[in-house]
């Protein structure tokens, strides 16, 4: 009996030890997988849905943020039987509704413009939850004259904890496009996340000109790294943003709010859209290794 204690009291602290030492690293968060998807920005603008799944099937797009206002039209005017309908499209599919990508914006002087705005955050959070997605992208959108610039990122910022606050009563995801006159200088938006520190807000880095300003890439994105939620890159095919530096700065991205997505959000249609993704689903293979 004695023997038998000690054996048990031995081979119990060798798998505490165990576990302590796999708590040692969970806590530390690993970089997450990435994945490449699609906005409905001007490629696919024009499908209804079931192109929309069915080319991302065949071109090996993982998911889609679909755009408002556009041909697919998920829209906050659905009722209750056609956002099951759009649910059970992706739930039949290959391919993961990551989000909806909306235009609310909470820059106004207006108030009413910006209560607008904010309302209309609320019902999309709610259609994404109805129709399975999980995060809503919207977006600063410039910087009133008029009005001192502090003023309006603090404006900003206390909106997005607003319907951070609301959203993640639902499990979505506010993600804050880089965008905007003015606002897409890192600077801004480091300063609006500040005041946004609302854990369901994530930035959603928009891959602007404006990334390489000041210190460069690097230490514009570090400023923005610990929010960061879902990259929205362009066409991989040129040199127009240093992918080769981006892509290695994403896999050691270890940020909880990060989802890994990397979505193509691109303005110029190619005349071959398909063959275009596949040339685009080949670079990033490269990217990523």
């Amino acid at each position: 009996m004695s023997l038998d204690r000690r054996q048990f009291i031995a081979r119990s602290a060798l798998g505490l030890a165990a576990l302590s030492a796999s708590d040692v690293r969970a806590d530390k968060a690993s970089p997450k997988s990435l994945r490449l998807g699609l906005v409905t920005y001007n490629w696919g603008k024009d499908w209804d849905l079931p192109t929309i799944i069915k080319n991302c099937e065949t071109t090996q797009f993982a998911g889609v943020e679909l755009r408002s206002t556009h041909q697919h039209q998920v829209e906050i005017t659905l009722n209750s039987k056609q956002r099951e309908h759009v649910r059970k499209q992706f739930a039949d599919s290959n391919v993961t509704l990551v989000g909806l990508g909306s235009a609310c914006e909470y820059h106004a002087i207006d108030s009413a413009e910006l209560n607008k705005n904010i309302e209309e955050t609320k019902q999309f959070v709610k259609l994404c939850s109805d129709v399975g997605g999980s995060g809503v992208k919207v977006r600063p959108n410039g910087l009133p004259a008029g009005r001192p610039v502090e003023k309006t990122l603090e404006q900003i910022g206390r909106s997005l904890n607003e319907v951070g606050r609301f959203a993640a009563e639902y499990g979505v995801q506010i993600r804050v496009e880089v965008h905007g006159k003015g606002t897409t200088e890192i600077a801004h938006m480091k300063t609006i996340m500040d005041i946004a520190d609302h854990p369901n807000v994530a930035v959603c880095w928009n891959c602007n000109p404006q990334d390489l300003h000041g210190e460069g890439l690097a230490h514009n994105y570090n400023l923005l790294k610990d929010r960061m939620g879902t990259i929205h890159i362009h066409d991989l095919r040129n040199n127009h943003y240093p992918w080769d530096e981006l892509f290695p700065m994403l896999l050691d991205t270890d940020a909880k709010s990060f989802t890994g997505w990397t979505l193509i959000e691109e303005g110029t249609v190619p005349k071959e859209l398909l063959p275009a993704m596949k040339e685009n689903r080949i670079r990033w293979e490269e990217l990523t290794g």
